[in-house]
Order: C-alpha cells, then structure tokens, then sequence
C-alpha cells in the first residue's frame, strides 16, 4: 500500500508564492503524479501555468540540487526539451530554502502520457541520443552523484538479505526452498550479465553524465513527439550506454495487471529495436554498446527491482516473491533473445 501524498497547506502555499513573481493566481490545484513524497501543485496565474514542488525528505542536500538545476539551465540554453525551471523574485535563484524544506517552481509543459507506440518510442530514443550528444563535454561545477546499477555492490549485497523479507509475504509462507532458489536464480543473473558486460570492456569506455531514469514516465508527448524531459535527480556520471540500455528497456517492457503470473515473458523487440534506431539516428551506437545492451537490460531489471522489494517486501504494491519469479522469466526471455534487440534498418 502506498503512503499518503505529501501535500501543501494553504499558509505553506502563500509564503513560498510571496517569493516568486508568478502574477496574480486565479487557481491552484494538486497534481497527483509522480513520487508520492513530493508535495506538487499546479499554480495557474495571469502570466501562465506553472508547477510549484516541495523536495522529498532526504533529497535537499542543497549540493545535489544545484547539480540538477545546473544541469537543466545548460540544457535549457542548448533548446533541450524539458521545463525551465523560474527563478525567486529577489536574485533568480532556481531553488527556494525556507527551513528545513527546499522548493522548486517549473513552467508547466502540456501534453500527453506515453502510448506505447512506435513514433512516440523513436523520438524518446532519439531524445537520448541528443541529450548525450548536448552535454557529452559538459563539465558541472557541482559534483554529480556516484554509482550506477551496473555491477553495483549494493546490489551485490542485497541478496544476503532478502530471503528473510520474502518468506514473509503470504505467497511465500512455508516455501523456505523456492524462496532460496528464487533468491539464487537472480543473483546469478545479475551476477553473469555484470561479468558479460565487463568483458566486452565497459570499465575503459568513455563516460559523461547520464540522465540515469530515461522512462516513460519522465517524458511528456505531443503528437509523437518529446514536448519535455523531466526529472534529472538520478542524473550522474557513466558509460553512455547504461542509459541506453535502460531506455530500451523502460520502453519495450511488457506488463500486464495486478496478476504478475499472467505477464508475457517477452520484450517488445518491434519498440526496443525503434527505440536504437532512434538513439543511433541522432548519436551513433558502437558495436561493443550495442552488444552490450541486452546484458545491460538485465542488470537494470534486476537493480531497479531489488532495493524496493528489499524495503517493503513488494514492487508497485505487487508481491516480491511473485515478482522476482516474473523478472526471472523475463530476464531468460533476454537471454535468449540477445540477437532480437538489434538495430533495425542499419546498414553494416
């Protein structure tokens, strides 16, 4: 069960307004999407519509913030996609500090979920390509972030930890044995894909700054197209190739309902080859990348799974032990299908 959305009080709202010259607002009203420990609202006023944001707990280290608004206000002046962000009234400064809480304000971006459809997943892949491209020799005044989900000794150690968690649930009770195979089977996975993607030499390959969470979710569309790209908190340094692999993946996962049993195995190979083909129409993808992308698949499945099982026993309110039986299934669809996620349309 998910925890209650963090929201705003009128008093709250009209002290972080008085710092930002908005004009005179002719309504408000809660915007229920996205992290459920970020209060947001959208704030309609004679000068346009706007999205006022209150940080979660544990993200305003004020460093933190200043990397990710650095690094939007670069994007923004390279014409990225994605929402400026509005300056305080006083001296423009991206981020308002009252307390212990940190506010953002944002010029709000109509327009439209994703689709999952075959236009849409090209433009976000060619999106990628051109947010590598922009800032492949950015240098940020502020430290980015470390770590990535690629052979990630957080990962790594989390298996010591989980049967405890899992045996817990009700679909796992008195099944101590599959539990323990359960646990064993994605260990090994993560364990062989981090070794695949090591030798084919990921360690000596170039790095930049990723966006590090490119999914549908952090794109807004129109007509097909990429309006904007949100949400650059997870943005660090890494191989370009590990936001790839993430976006083909994000964007070419099959799901289904709340029965996780009842998944298909399959990725959609017509939208993870759409999305490469979009990425490498902007950016060229190598070789070695692209051999390296269905391994990376899996050690993302794996890494973005774990730590949100590990905390509350499910994922997205679905049962871990169910869960991690259905990555499993998906992860030896990937292994078996490498030769599937190509590009298509290339030529040699």
């Amino acid at each position: 069960m998910k925890a209650p959305r963090e929201q705003f009080v009128a008093a709250e709202l009209a002290i972080v307004l008085s710092h930002y010259d908005l004009g005179i607002v002719t309504d408000i009203v809660e915007f229920p999407k996205g992290s459920h420990a970020a209060a947001k609202v959208v704030v309609t006023t004679t000068k346009g519509r706007f999205l006022l944001k209150r940080r979660p707990r544990g993200k305003e280290d004020p460093y933190r913030v200043a990397f990710a608004h650095a690094l939007q206000n670069f994007l923004a002046h390279k014409h990225f996609p994605l929402p400026h962000l509005i300056g305080t009234r006083e001296n423009n400064n991206s981020m308002l500090k009252i307390e212990d809480s940190i506010y953002e304000v944002f010029e709000f971006i109509e327009g439209v979920h994703y689709d999952g459809g075959l236009v849409p997943t090209y433009e976000a892949g060619k999106t990628l390509g051109l947010y590598h491209k922009l800032i492949q020799d950015y240098h940020p005044e502020y430290d980015p972030p470390p770590g990535h989900y690629h052979d990630a000794k957080g990962v790594h150690e989390a298996f010591d930890r989980m049967a405890p968690i899992l045996e817990k649930l009700p679909s796992a009770t008195g099944r101590e044995r599959e539990v323990a195979h359960v646990v064993a089977t994605v260990r090994k996975a993560y364990a062989s894909a981090a070794r695949a993607v090591n030798e084919l030499g990921l360690a000596g390959w170039q790095t930049q700054i990723v966006h590090s969470d490119w999914h549908p979710g952090n794109m807004i569309f129109d007509r097909g197209h990429v309006a904007a790209v949100i949400d650059y908190d997870a943005a660090r340094v890494a191989a370009r190739v590990v936001d790839i692999a993430n976006g083909c993946l994000q964007f070419s996962m099959v799901t289904g309902g709340r029965d996780v049993t009842a998944w298909e195995d399959r990725t959609d190979t017509a939208r993870s080859r759409r999305f490469l083909r979009g990425y490498d129409e902007m950016n060229v993808v190598s070789q070695a990348e692209l051999a390296a992308v269905p391994f990376l698949m899996q050690e993302a499945l794996i890494a973005q799974t774990v730590p949100r099982i590990m905390k509350s026993g499910t994922f997205a309110g679905l049962d871990g032990f169910l869960f991690l039986q259905t990555v499993i299934r998906k992860i030896e669809w990937l292994q078996a299908n490498r030769a599937e996620l190509e590009l298509e349309n290339r030529e040699s």
